[in-house]
């Protein structure tokens, strides 16, 4: 098999300046649940490897997946040098470290059962569901060399679970989604007691409110605020200026109850190193709505003159990295949801969202697939053909209140969150 050191070997050989090796080496054990029963176990695996070269300081990309002779890939890389103009080089020096794996593997028989139990209970609860699921147990090795003395490399078990429930009731569908990501055991207790909540919640449609009322984020329908705030704080987008916020470093922003910062050494997606081979770090970024810096890959950096805070992620195997966070955590207040719809006469609770992707203004659109009215401190029933609207940073600054339900969700851990200044349009 190729070693990313052979191929770094050829390409200083074959006259590269510098170069750099990122490898991803990823396994994954699938279970799939359909129809309330277990449908297929499958096993992937892959490995991808991209070289970067730069002969004059003009770089050269190329990727291949699985074995590949180095002078192939070094070739196909340096060809590309002198189609591109000269650069400044970005490589992150004398990084040399490799860290201990993080999470624990669970085999696929323990996925399937506990797959089979969390449907067999949801399935009790309403005979009527049809449950889809995926379970699985995702490895990866991420390993970064380059020419200026780094070689680091890490090793991560993610577990996951997601389920899909549907309920038909003549021409009503209903359908519930959820999941959950761990390290070292998936609990899915949390996930069936709250599908089995918003289905007894679902028994009854109802008209929604009208006009300008509270509405409950809850942590699954959160990140529709956080992916928009976390572009302002984008160190890219302060660079073209472009981010609402460029200018805005010190100052107020968001209500004083919101304080989100990055925790890098919490499970599940927690990495210690970017795909730049800088160590990644704690970034505390807005505290009590005050901000405090914008996160920066090397680049960014460099240019706007204050360092790398180690968030330079690819999206792509064969992509440059850019500023990208890991782990956003954001405060939480206190109170469940019950407790949080309990202090609301008049109001929506909302789950599930369809489109309605916020612009970097802040303004957003969006089809509530999932929702339930709120009358005098209850919920009366399920709202269906409903939107809703408005401006991110406009309900941010009109924050209620901020739940204690703080939960993983994507690269989010996020409370609930209580807004106003926001339309309900049926």
């Amino acid at each position: 098999m190729t070693t990313p050191e052979a191929i770094l070997d050829q390409a200083q050989q074959a006259g590269a300046q510098e170069a750099e090796v990122y490898q991803l080496i990823s396994r994954a054990y699938p279970v799939y649940f359909e129809a309330n029963r277990l449908k297929q176990l499958e096993s992937n695996e892959s490995e991808g490897i991209a070289l970067r070269v730069w002969r004059d300081r003009a770089p050269g990309v190329a990727v291949a997946y699985g074995d590949v002779p180095p002078e192939q890939l070094v070739k196909r890389a340096l060809t590309l040098c002198q189609f591109n103009p000269a650069e400044t080089i970005e490589l992150t020096p004398n990084h040399h470290y490799h860290y201990p794996t993080q999470g624990r593997e669970m085999s696929q028989q323990e996925l399937a059962e506990i797959g089979n139990s969390a449907i067999a209970e949801l399935t009790e609860h309403n005979r009527d569901l049809l449950c889809s699921a995926e379970l699985d147990c995702d490895q990866h090795t991420t390993r970064l060399i380059n020419t200026q003395g780094t070689d680091c490399q890490y090793h991560q078990i993610n577990l996951s679970a997601f389920f899909q429930v549907e309920w038909v009731r003549g021409e009503d569908f209903l359908e519930i989604t959820d999941g959950i990501e761990a390290s070292e055991e998936l609990d899915l207790h949390t996930i069936k007691n709250r599908i089995c909540q918003f289905l007894d919640w679902a028994q009854h449609l109802t008209s929604p409110p009208k006009g300008q009322v509270p509405i409950i984020f809850t942590p699954k329908a959160a990140p529709l605020f956080w992916e928009t705030v976390i572009s302002a704080l984008n160190g890219k987008r302060v660079w073209e200026q472009s981010s609402p916020w460029s200018d805005s470093e010190g100052k107020q922003v968001l209500s004083q109850q919101i304080s989100l910062y990055q925790d890098p050494t919490l499970p599940p997606d927690g990495c210690p190193f970017d795909d730049e081979g800088m160590p990644t770090q704690c970034l505390s970024l807005i505290d009590e709505g005050q901000l405090k810096q914008f996160y920066r890959d090397r680049a960014m950096g460099r240019l706007l003159g204050t360092g790398s805070t180690g968030n330079g992620f690819r999206a792509t195997l064969g992509g440059y990295p850019s500023p990208a966070l890991v782990n956003l955590i954001v405060s939480k207040g206190q109170g469940e949801l019950q407790d949080l719809i309990a202090q609301l006469s008049e109001g929506l609770v909302v789950d599930q969202l369809l489109g309605g992707d916020a612009t970097l203004a802040g303004d957003f659109s969006a089809n509530i697939e999932l929702g339930y009215r709120i009358k005098n401190g209850e919920i009366v029933g399920r709202v269906k053909d409903t939107m809703v609207a408005g401006n991110i940073y406009t309900a941010l600054n009109q924050l209620i209140q901020l739940g204690g339900d703080r939960e993983n969700n994507g690269s989010f851990q996020t409370p609930s969150l209580v807004v106003d200044g926001l339309s309900v349009v049926s």
